[in-house]
């Protein structure tokens, strides 16, 4: 029986059936089990940040195999208390709880705010209208995209929702129970969205005048994506609370959440607790991912090489006009929007050796490795063009 076989009658259909069956990877190359060759600009929904297999990450994380796996959480372990070190000295002074996904991480910050406005009797967060927050019942709760919500409500009370970049409509949203404002830094499910600078400042000042705190979900745009350690730092503003997880393990399964000084003192013994979370292991895996990072110069040459790899794409819009309706992005973190429905080009990228993922109904998701060569960045547009040139139907969809 194929293995697509055995998805068939046996894994759970919440997902759509999947195309292919991938056996391997390297760098920014997997491989299928027909032996098919492909580009991946998915990277696992921006989790691998460095590619596939990459020797230092896979070393660190097999060593550590045989010193320690787990030890839970009554005890301490080294490298948890390294790598708390670490990200603060990253992201500044505070505390990190670990856990084991970004939904967890996102669920850790609802429970700061219900603690931060549990004196005063607040407990109400206001998000973004089409974020994506997680699937937990707090997760799904917070995300304001009613797709995502169908069939599960009642949900967990205590969301309010405002228009994204818009300061006044989430002035307008604060209400006496408000405790805290949830925002990504870029909005990937809803369509790679990234929040302007002003809108950030005034949102930071926003929280300090209503005493509310500002947390931010970096999950999907954090540890490099963006040229930054964290998408928000480009803004200059200082948050209360972070969510990370995907690209911090760079494929081995983490979550983290950042406290400032502020708010850290609000969780006491027993109040929050992870069985997994800060593992040996996944704790290996994530200063293996900072420590390639800060030696190769990853984030500049991120910054580097997605300013020219921008510039093509946008002429790519223009050369395309029926197909394409803009682009929009920050470092590796792209979406080219399209007149209609991406599933199309999606298939026939993937036939020509391009994995893509979508995002909103109509957007393209570009999301190379961090670590992406400038040559395979130009592989990825000679397929698009290819592709695009080849597939008269792509360029026949309607204007909308």
């Amino acid at each position: 029986m194929s293995t697509l076989d055995l998805y068939d009658k046996y894994v759970l259909k919440n997902y759509a059936f999947p195309p292919l069956t991938i056996v391997r990877g390297e760098g920014t190359k997997v491989w299928d089990d027909q032996g098919s060759e492909y580009l991946d600009f998915t990277s696992g929904v921006a989790v691998n940040a460095l590619g596939h297999s990459h020797p230092q990450w896979s070393k660190a994380i097999s060593s550590q195999l045989d010193i320690l796996a787990h030890c839970s959480n009554l005890f301490a372990n080294p490298l948890q208390g390294e790598l708390a070190h670490k990200l603060a000295d990253l992201i500044g002074p505070g505390k990190l709880f670990f856990c084991n996904s970004g939904a967890e991480a996102t669920e850790t910050l609802i429970k700061l705010a219900r603690l931060h406005g549990a004196s005063s009797g607040r407990h109400e967060v206001i998000t973004a209208l089409n974020s994506f927050h997680g699937r937990t019942f707090g997760g799904m709760s917070a995300t304001g995209q009613e797709k995502t919500q169908k069939g599960y409500h009642p949900l967990l009370p205590g969301f309010q929702y405002a228009e994204y970049n818009n300061i006044d409509s989430f002035r307008q949203a604060i209400t006496p129970q408000t405790s805290a404002i949830l925002l990504e830094t870029v909005q990937g499910e809803g369509g790679i969205l990234p929040a302007t600078t002003e809108f950030l400042k005034a949102l930071r000042d926003l929280c300090d005048e209503h005493d509310l705190l500002l947390l931010m979900d970096e999950i999907q745009c954090g540890m490099g994506r963006t040229g930054e350690w964290l998408a928000y730092q480009s803004c200059g503003i200082s948050p209360d609370a972070v969510a990370m997880a995907k690209g911090l393990g760079g494929g081995f399964p983490i979550g983290a959440a950042w406290f400032s000084s502020k708010v850290s003192s609000l969780f006491q013994p027993g109040s929050h607790g992870s069985t997994f979370g800060g593992n040996p292991m996944a704790c290996a895996a994530a200063l293996a991912v900072i420590r390639i990072i800060e030696k190769n110069g990853i984030l500049e040459k991120v910054q580097e090489q997605s300013t020219k790899y921008h510039q093509q794409l946008n002429q790519l819009v223009e050369q395309y006009p029926q197909t394409f309706h803009g682009f929009r992005g920050k470092g590796y973190m792209m979406g080219l929007v399209l007149r209609d429905n991406p599933s199309s080009l999606i298939e026939h990228l993937r036939s020509n050796g391009l994995l893509t993922v979508p995002a909103a109904g109509n957007v393209l998701r570009l999301l190379p490795p961090l670590t992406v060569s400038a040559q395979e960045l130009q592989t990825s547009l000679d397929i698009l063009h290819q592709t695009l040139s080849s597939s008269p139907a792509l360029e026949s969809i309607p204007t909308s």
